[in-house]
């Protein structure tokens, strides 16, 4: 009887701190959302879109972690003007749906540069107008049906001004 409300308040005590834990894992700092290759501008609703075109739930989740809340004037979804498919040469192999998009998709979708670094995940580099970084998406896991749906809906390069 003397343990028990000993017991109660260490049980009480380890209840608030996991509950502290759990609210902190809700969000993620810019640094650990850039490690798992969420950086830039992710609107929540690029997250649900994302959960469309992929099946996996912790990299849904991550994404939600990283994400910034939609706001009402956002009806329109953020798109870019051009991307980079970044991925280490020598773990291609690894990823035989990046590869078969490099090879026979990614000519009908001249906005899109595959760039290759050592030591590199699959990821797609968002582009804004000028040319810069705006958002970094790991690929790794992707069919690809679906870094093409992705693609088309979310690069829109800008008009020539000719």
């Amino acid at each position: 009887m003397v343990r028990s409300p000993s017991v109660a308040a260490a049980f009480a005590v380890l209840l608030l701190c996991l509950s502290g834990l759990s609210r902190g894992a809700e969000r993620l700092g810019a640094r650990e959302c850039e490690e798992l290759g969420f950086t830039g501008l992710a609107l929540c609703s690029d997250c649900n879109a994302l959960a469309e075109f992929v099946k996996d739930q912790e990299l849904v989740d991550d994404c939600r972690k990283c994400c910034t809340e939609d706001s009402d004037d956002s009806i329109s979804k953020l798109v870019y003007s051009g991307a980079i498919i970044e991925v280490c040469m020598r773990k291609l192999v690894f990823y035989p749906e990046v590869v078969g998009f490099l090879e026979e998709d990614k000519d009908a979708f001249p906005y899109v540069e595959s760039r290759y670094a050592y030591g590199s995940p699959p990821k797609l580099i968002m582009l804004d107008d000028k040319g810069e970084q705006k958002e970094t998406i790991r690929i790794d896991n992707w069919k690809r049906e679906h870094i093409r749906q992705f693609l088309t809906e979310k690069v829109k390069p800008a008009k020539s001004e000719t």
